[in-house]
């Protein structure tokens, strides 16, 4: 969500602002004080005695400064937030010829200009060695061609791209640390409840807004929604944290955190309107800080990601009807929860065990699989070339299997089953 107004649609509105007056007054004789002494007795009671507040300038008082937890989360990460400026190239007539309407191709009348395509938020999150290293999403960074960051005190510094994972669209960019002050800290994403507060801090409509701050609750801890790519196209779903925090185009990558100012999770999309163009308010969505936290050591390290998986596609078992449950999938009524098999992937590890369309996966390595999200959380605690029993049923039989784990799905070529 950086100005990235490709990524999400926003429901853009005006404020009206109403200023109402209040006039006091007696009407119509509704009072009558008769006699000078009424009149005095009047002020004495109504007016204040310190003759010091009623006479010569007024003043500003001295406020005493107020602090609340809010305020001291925000001021322990505000520090480490920063703007993300997506630069790309725009090639520009540089020549007369061009204002007279010259279609010449020479390389000699046109010349490359670099020129902000969209903008979003980071947090830096560790320094070493004299770099500084900022995560942020990776569409706020995708297709650039040079990138910069804006510090929270208005520095702006060249960054370089270390590397991005478009499945749980991250990315990790480094900066000369020379600058920095202050680094955020992460918190476990396991931890957080919901009902709980939380704050979201970032550049909402760009860098003149940097280090806003809005305020919100922890929605859901666990929600499955699509990952889509550039063109649209599904590419995976992903398990992130719902707030009502306000999250608007340009606050993508920064933090989400707690009130002990630890980041929790980082922001990634909103939800502005439903399928229908419904409008839809206090729907924001962000990625669990503990697979952020597994995500980047993996770039910082070998600069991309390499994950297991079982290349299938998946859905949850609650989002068919229970009609079909009973006459294309045959599962006893007893099973509510699991993941059905929609496709396997030519030469995928799920192929090779035996697994088929319309399975139904009840259990991987020794735990219940409810969902979509809990087999993903599952799968990615382990690593490539690791084996992992997984219980399914094919009809109303309960069989067990073991899947040794390889590449992620993008290795794989499709082939519906």
């Amino acid at each position: 969500m950086e100005n990235d107004n490709q990524k999400s649609r926003v429901k853009s509105g005006t404020t009206k602002v109403v200023v109402m007056s209040l006039v006091a007054g007696m009407l119509g004789g509704g009072i009558v004080i008769s006699g000078d002494n009424a009149y005095e007795a009047w002020q004495q009671n109504h007016i204040s005695s310190s003759s010091k507040t009623t006479t010569g300038n007024v003043k500003v008082q001295t406020t005493k400064a107020e602090s609340n937890s809010a305020t001291k989360a925000f001021n322990s990460v505000s520090g480490a937030v920063v703007s993300v400026i997506n630069l790309q190239k725009s090639s520009t007539n540089s020549t007369l010829s061009s204002i007279f309407g010259s279609s010449s191709s020479s390389s000699s009348s046109k010349k490359s200009t670099l020129e902000t395509a969209s903008e979003g938020s980071g947090v830096i999150f560790k320094k070493s060695n004299g770099i500084a290293y900022i995560v942020t999403n990776n569409h706020v960074v995708s297709g650039s061609n040079a990138l910069q960051v804006i510090m929270s005190d208005g520095t702006k510094l060249t960054a370089k791209l270390v590397g991005t994972d478009e499945t749980t669209d991250l990315a990790v960019l480094k900066i000369n640390a020379s600058k920095v002050t202050q680094i955020a800290s992460f918190g476990n994403s396991n931890d957080i409840n919901v009902g709980q507060t939380v704050l979201a801090i970032g550049s909402p409509l760009g860098s003149q807004y940097a280090t806003s701050v809005t305020q919100g609750i922890i929605s859901a801890k666990k929600r499955t929604v699509a990952v889509t790519n550039d063109d649209g196209v599904q590419t995976g779903n992903a398990t992130v944290i719902q707030t009502d925090a306000a999250i608007n185009p340009g606050n993508s990558g920064g933090p989400l955190i707690n009130l002990s100012g630890q980041v929790i999770g980082i922001n990634s999309m909103k939800l502005a309107s439903d399928s229908n163009g419904t409008s839809v308010e206090g729907m924001g969505f962000s990625i669990p800080s503990n697979e952020v936290v597994s995500i980047i050591n993996q770039i910082i390290s070998s600069g991309s990601v390499k994950r297991p998986a079982l290349g299938v596609t998946l859905i949850d078992l609650s989002n068919i009807a229970s009609s079909d449950q009973k006459s294309v999938l045959k599962l006893p009524t007893s099973i509510t929860k699991g993941v059905v098999i929609m496709q396997t992937l030519k030469q995928s590890p799920a192929k090779t065990a035996g697994i088929k369309k319309y399975d139904v996966i009840v259990a991987m390595d020794g735990k219940k699989v409810t969902s979509q999200a809990t087999l993903r959380e599952i799968l990615f605690s382990h690593k490539i070339g690791d084996s992992v029993k997984v219980k399914y049923y094919r009809g109303s039989t309960l069989k067990t299997t073991t899947i040794k784990l390889t590449l992620d799905t993008t290795t794989l070529n499709k082939e519906t089953k």
